[in-house]
């Protein structure tokens, strides 16, 4: 489930935004996605650490599980990220994406056409 994007947390006096914010009904936990255009970087993770921590201190249910984070980025080098994240004990991730020019074909039915989505869109205009 989409709780949000730029979700906003406070730190003491400092905001915080994660990019992305869900909740994962199996898992029962929250769900933090930050969205990254280059390689992954070792400060990333503390980031992340910083915002699971938050997360599970303002925002989780006593019954829900601890929050899980999931860093996406252009592309990662493994055994960088395996030291990056070694002695964290919260539950990250790192994954990688790709840009394509064109749509996959196994995605395209699961996709509205364009007229769809233009038509969708124009809901959200201001008159």
């Amino acid at each position: 489930m989409r709780i949000g994007n730029q979700y906003h947390l406070m730190a003491g006096n400092r905001d915080l935004y994660i990019d992305l914010l869900l909740f994962h009904r199996r898992l029962r936990s929250l769900v933090a996605i930050e969205l990254k255009i280059g390689e992954f970087e070792a400060e990333y993770s503390g980031k992340m650490q910083l915002y699971l921590t938050a997360l599970d201190d303002q925002v989780k249910l006593p019954d829900e599980n601890p929050s899980v984070g999931i860093i996406i980025c252009k592309s990662k080098d493994k055994t960088y990220v395996e030291y990056a994240l070694k002695n964290i004990n919260m539950p990250i991730g790192v994954a990688t994406y790709q840009l394509r020019n064109t749509l996959p074909e196994e995605m395209k039915e699961m996709l509205p056409e364009p007229e769809e989505i233009v038509k969708r869109l124009k809901l959200f205009e201001k008159p």
